[in-house]
């Protein structure tokens, strides 16, 4: 009888070190958990990583006049087109709170009638904003026929106003938007802004970069994703099976 009862004292001493399924089952499902989001930010990088490749070859491509109305637009976005028409002083705006190299100013876009009769909205650049917001800059226009090149973009219409809405054909607008544009002005433009290079000596500063589309954050969220599986693995190792496993080498 004792030593049975001493072969169940070692069998249920021999459970209590086994690892404990609470702990086990938490850490593997941690571990799925970093793995499955380290796994979904790595096609989201690939998909950036392709995206990025359309940007740089649709930027690269040469120069071609601005395609029909009819055309898809977004297949030509960061395309380079040119233009031969005259501007609209009349209606040009400002885009507020614009950004560029630290100082807080303004886009200044203006229609562009084209040769064709269509308008298209051209974004001339950057201009600082003055010792006050109650002086607007308000920055020479071309006048004549010209022709300019820019590039084609299609501005977000996701973006939410505060305070009160701006005027209908004011000058300061919050956001660009050619619907609202031609709401606004009774200007039929085309749903799209061309960033046009202007002629030198306008005091415009233009900013040409191509946009970032977060290839190194989804990189970054990545590894931090598997870190942290490793982390989840390497604990559990530590606390749970290490244990197991010197006991078991100490009662043999």
């Amino acid at each position: 009888m004792a030593i049975d009862a001493a072969a169940g004292d070692n069998i249920a001493a021999d459970r209590r070190r086994r690892p404990a399924w609470v702990p086990t089952i938490a850490a593997f499902a941690t571990i799925t958990l970093c793995l499955t989001a380290a796994s979904w930010q790595h096609r989201r990088m690939l998909e950036k990583e392709a995206l990025q490749q359309e940007i740089s070859a649709a930027a690269t491509a040469p120069a071609v006049p601005l395609p029909p109305a009819a055309t898809d637009w977004p297949r030509w976005r960061f395309r380079t087109v040119t233009l031969t028409g005259e501007f609209d002083a009349r209606h040009q705006i400002l885009i507020d709170n614009v950004q560029h190299a630290g100082r807080v100013g303004f886009g200044v876009v203006t229609p562009f009638v084209l040769d064709d009769g269509r308008k298209v909205l051209v974004d001339r650049g950057f201009v600082a904003g003055g010792a006050t917001r109650a002086i607007l800059p308000s920055p020479a226009v071309p006048q004549g026929l010209v022709t300019l090149q820019g590039r084609v973009d299609l501005p977000s219409l996701r973006y939410v106003e505060l305070g009160k809405p701006v005027l209908p054909g004011g000058p300061l607008w919050q956001h660009l938007d050619p619907q609202k544009f031609s709401q606004a002005t009774g200007i039929d433009v085309l749903p799209i802004v061309v960033k046009g290079i202007g002629p030198p000596g306008d005091g415009l500063v233009e900013d040409d970069a191509l946009p970032d589309t977060g290839i190194e954050k989804h990189l970054s969220y990545m590894m931090q994703w598997l870190t942290f599986a490793a982390m989840a693995a390497g604990l559990w190792l530590w606390f749970t099976v290490r244990p197991w496993l010197r006991n078991r080498s100490s009662n043999r």
